[in-house]
């Protein structure tokens, strides 16, 4: 019970800090960890948490026909494959990993990506909209999943927003296409990922499905609200939970 009354909420608060700056992988992640939650049992719990929102905001940009024409089918399927194949290469890793090297891991990337992801919340679009050749794009769009959707595989924070970057930056994409294209990315690696701790024994359904709906919930009310200058909420947010998670992981508490 003290596991859901500390990560529920956590996870709540992810969801509605991802929907206003993302970023809420820094926080959901820690969340398990902080509660107790074995490392490896952490993140397989959390893909499943994961998993039910991301099938939620992908569904909507689906809906809203952001990935639409062959152009981006085709990239869309393509990299969808080929995520899954990174996802599940990753998470395998991942189990290969010890307990007490994964915490500390955490403690030394989680900061870093964290400083990355907050750095970098607002995309230059003015270089945007340039068109690349269809075959340069989609060689872009297909490694960066194959890559990135291994990192979500293995640890998981801060993919979105680097999928996004890439999407953007060096495929030239529109911000909303790019959008599209990261969340249904990010779906086919969560479900990779979700599979290979469900083999292996590594999700705690209670908890995960719990925390799931908490996160939607926390994605519903964020989206629902006009936030002004919302990196100011999210910034102190996510540097609290990782400092509590540093103390967790060396004092051993």
């Amino acid at each position: 019970m003290l596991q859901y009354l500390i990560v529920c909420p956590l996870m709540f608060l992810a969801g509605f800090v991802d929907s206003i700056a993302g970023g809420g992988g820094l926080i959901s992640l820690p969340a398990y960890i902080i509660a107790g939650v074995p490392a490896h049992f952490a993140l397989g719990t959390n893909k499943l948490a994961s998993a039910m929102g991301t099938s939620i905001s992908t569904g909507r940009y689906l809906k809203n026909g952001y990935i639409k024409g062959k152009r981006m089918i085709q990239i869309a399927v393509c990299a969808s494959v080929v995520s899954l194949i990174g996802s599940s290469i990753g998470s395998g890793l991942s189990l290969l990993v010890s307990e007490q090297v994964l915490k500390n891991l955490m403690v030394v990337i989680l900061p870093i990506v964290a400083f990355y992801v907050l750095r970098n919340k607002n995309l230059d679009t003015s270089a945007q909209g340039k068109q690349l050749s269809d075959r340069t794009a989609f060689a872009i769009a297909v490694l960066a999943a194959f890559l990135i959707g291994g990192y979500d595989g293995f640890y998981g924070p801060g993919t979105g927003t680097f999928l996004i970057l890439v999407l953007t930056g060096a495929a030239q994409m529109e911000v909303r296409q790019a959008s599209a294209l990261t969340k249904v990315i990010n779906l086919s690696s969560n479900v990779a990922a979700l599979v290979t701790f469900l083999a292996n024994g590594t999700v705690y359904y209670g908890l995960g499905l719990t925390a799931g709906v908490f996160c939607i919930a926390g994605h519903y009310m964020g989206s629902g609200l006009v936030v002004q200058n919302g990196q100011k909420i999210v910034r102190p947010v996510i540097l609290v939970v990782l400092a509590v998670l540093f103390l967790k992981v060396v004092t051993g508490v």
